[in-house]
């Protein structure tokens, strides 16, 4: 069995599922199923390795950090079409 995994292609031919959420457990909890620690490398390469299977495998909408804006309160400044130098145009009085 190959000891080290390279690339990042081979990383996500051997997740799945189960792997994917031992990995978010791990992450949440800062340990491993048997209770040690994840070292700061061991954090960094979970995160990479979740956001790479999330990419790959799941839809947008169920990716980690993903928020829903779609009930958001809308403004005038969300219209594309919207001009913010307008918005700054203003008469000025100098006043003396």
């Amino acid at each position: 069995m190959k000891e080290s995994i390279e690339t990042l292609a081979e990383l996500l031919a051997i997740m799945n599922p189960e792997i994917h959420m031992n990995l978010k457990t791990a992450v949440e909890l800062g340990r491993w199923a048997n209770g040690d620690r994840l070292s700061p490398g061991q954090l960094e390469n979970c995160l990479q390795a979740i956001i790479a299977y999330e990419k790959t495998y799941l839809p947008e909408t169920e990716r980690v950090g993903y928020i829903d804006t779609s009930a958001l309160k809308k403004s005038h400044c969300d219209d594309p079409d919207h001009n913010h130098n307008a918005d700054k145009t203003q008469n000025m009085k100098w006043v003396q």
